[in-house]
Parts: structure tokens; C-alpha cells; sequence
């Protein structure tokens, strides 16, 4: 795993190699298992977590009890905890473990001591949410102005791996659609 957090440090850093090492040292790597809860909807979350092996997803449940998929998250992603800048306010969604899963688990106590030894870090940090932020408007526009099969289309270009990783029902939802209508567009894009 820590070739991935390495390639991973050099892209987004200057950091040296001796000072790269001790970053790994410090992280906070823990194993776990298929449809392990991380975060509820309404807790308080202090932590965030970075993907080295499986597939996390992000969800909320509404009022009707339905289950309403915002986003997976596989290998080299993270997962920001929102809620811990904001401790009044509660998560609005559950992070579950879809695979057995190996992420660094961040501490935000922990973070700020790691930004205080190690400068880059926090310069890297803010890089991520800055990618991921734009990632995420990017997906926002291109989904409100798409239609359920250029959704599906779009997913099988920028992300073949998750039809094979997470059961129909949460890839449906995800797309914004039915589990029915997700097996029409795959039967009619099969047929054609």
C-alpha cells in the first residue's frame, strides 16, 4: 500500500524522500470489512479517509426511507469528513464499505499536528479538495444536463470498474434512476 500513498505524496508534493517516508510512517492505515459503517447520516464525523484498496460509498437515506447513492469512492480517493468544520451540523450522508476495503483514516487533531511538522502537507490537502471540488461540479453539471443512458455512458468512460464492484440497485441510484430502468438501457446498449 505504500507505494500507492508514495506515488501518491510525490505527485502532489516536493517532499523528499526521507521526509515522504516519515509522512508514511505517521498514517493511520486500518483494514475493513464489506458493509463496515464509517459514518451515519447526522453524526459527527472528526475523520476523513483516503481509498488505498476497495470501494466506499457515499449515500443519504430520506424521509421515505429511500436510499439515494451521491458517489463511490475507489483506489487513490478521498473522502472528506464536511461535518468535522461544521460540528453543530451533523453528516447528511453514510460512508459503508461496499468491498472489504484498506484506507488511511485521517484524525483532524492528528492532521493539524501533521501540518505543523510537515509543511507541504497542508498545501497538498488543500490541493485535494480543490480537485476533488472541481471534480465534483464537473460531475453536478454534466449529470443535471444529461439523460439517464448518457449518464450510464458516461459512468462505463470514467469509471468501467463499478458495474463489476457494487450490486445494480446502488449503481441505479447513483445514475439517478430505477434499478428497472438501468437494466433497460444495459439490455438496449447490449442489443445495439
Amino acid at each position: 500500500m505504500q507505494p500507492i500513498l508514495d506515488r501518491y505524496l510525490t505527485r502532489l508534493t516536493s517532499l523528499g524522500e526521507r521526509e515522504r517516508q516519515d509522512i508514511l510512517d505517521e498514517l493511520n492505515i486500518r483494514k475493513y470489512a464489506r458493509s463496515t459503517l464509517l459514518l451515519e447520516q447526522g453524526e459527527v464525523s472528526g475523520k476523513c479517509y483516503f481509498v488505498l484498496q476497495g470501494c466506499l460509498r457515499q449515500y443519504a437515506i430520506d424521509e421515505q426511507g429511500r436510499e439515494h447513492t451521491s458517489n463511490f469512492y475507489t483506489e487513490e480517493q478521498a473522502v472528506a469528513g464536511f461535518s468535522r468544520y461544521a460540528p453543530a451540523e451533523g453528516s447528511d450522508c453514510f460512508v459503508a464499505c461496499v468491498e472489504d476495503c484498506v484506507v488511511v483514516v485521517g484524525d483532524f487533531a492528528e492532521e493539524q499536528a501533521m501540518f505543523g511538522r510537515h509543511g507541504q502537507l497542508e498545501s497538498m490537502a488543500r490541493r485535494m479538495m480543490e480537485e476533488h471540488l472541481g471534480k465534483v461540479q464537473r460531475e453536478f453539471a454534466a449529470f443535471a444536463a444529461s439523460s439517464p443512458e448518457e449518464r450510464y455512458r458516461d459512468m462505463l468512460r470514467s469509471r468501467p470498474d463499478l458495474p463489476g464492484r457494487v450490486p445494480q440497485h446502488q449503481l441505479a441510484s447513483y445514475l439517478g434512476m430505477t434499478p428497472e430502468s438501468l437494466s433497460r438501457i444495459k439490455k438496449r446498449l447490449q442489443d445495439a
